[in-house]
């Protein structure tokens, strides 16, 4: 009896976890805990994303009087490039964390337009 019981309550739940949450206005405490969330989490992560842009730097430099200046661009700009900032829609999952930015040969291939066939 209480084996079944226990699968009843798991399939109750699983089927509680599945119904899409209704979008609701947030309340003042909740853009409250967002904005402070974003604060801290920024304060640890710019940071990080500093010392990465800086040794992506020093990377570039040497990489220039082998690869020439276009290598060294997209070395600084995959360091230095990305999100600098955790803003709240990062923590509400609506946006995305970018740590490595993109190049600038990557941008202009995105930016091109593709022959259709």
């Amino acid at each position: 009896m209480s084996r079944s019981f226990g699968f009843r309550l798991i399939v109750v739940f699983a089927l509680v976890l599945a119904v899409p949450v209704v979008a609701r206005a947030e309340t003042t405490a909740q853009d409250v805990g967002y904005g402070t969330g974003s604060v801290f989490s920024t304060l640890g992560y710019a940071p990080l994303k500093g010392t990465f842009c800086i040794l992506g730097g020093i990377t570039s430099v040497f990489t220039l009087p082998f690869g020439g200046t276009r290598t060294a661009g997209n070395v600084a700009s995959a360091a230095c490039g990305g999100t600098w900032a955790i803003t709240p829609s990062v923590l509400k999952g609506q946006e995305r964390v970018r740590f490595i930015g993109t190049s600038a040969s990557t941008q202009s291939s995105e930016n091109r337009p593709t022959a259709s066939k």
